[in-house]
């Protein structure tokens, strides 16, 4: 098995499960990271610290591990390197990790993207990989790794651009 290596940007997903009255509250489920190339360098479920209401997807094989132990490996990889990943703020928080601004780049968040769709709400991950890509993804259950792959791709094909705004 040929070990996959951090890259100077790395994309990231989370999965969530619902926790707490009616299951409403996120609780990290999984979590998995590409390197720029799409290989994938980390994947783990986490066994979350809370009673799950609601699993949401119908998840078989978990091995999970210690919430504390994921969060101290993720930290370590994403740490001086150039995040990727579509809603970061929303997987920053059920990591309860932050991130300087300046290393994130974020494709719900990206101008060039909404304007290029002619939209001004967020765009969902699926409709960017529709539209820009021409791969569906999300027809059924999330897949964190694909989800953070597409996310480096949109990256990638824009990565000139996105720093040159970004180092203006």
């Amino acid at each position: 098995m040929m070990i996959q290596i951090p890259t100077k940007a790395i994309a990231f997903d989370c999965e969530y499960v619902g926790v707490g009255i009616e299951g409403k509250d996120n609780m990290l489920a999984r979590i998995s990271i590409v390197n720029m190339y799409g290989h994938c360098i980390y994947d783990k479920y986490v066994k979350p610290v809370e009673k799950i209401i609601d699993y949401r997807t119908a998840i078989s094989g978990i091995r999970p591990k210690p919430f504390q132990k994921v969060q101290l490996e993720v930290h370590k990889l994403l740490t001086n390197r150039i995040v990727v990943g579509h809603s970061l703020k929303n997987d920053f928080k059920v990591l309860n990790l932050s991130h300087p601004r300046k290393l994130i780049r974020d494709t719900a968040n990206y101008v060039p993207f909404r304007k290029a769709l002619q939209i001004v709400k967020t765009p969902s991950l699926k409709l960017l990989a529709k539209k820009l890509l021409g791969i569906d993804i999300q027809s059924g259950e999330h897949d964190s790794i694909t989800d953070a792959r597409v996310a480096m791709k949109l990256y990638i094909m824009h990565r000139n651009r996105w720093e040159n705004d970004i180092h203006r």
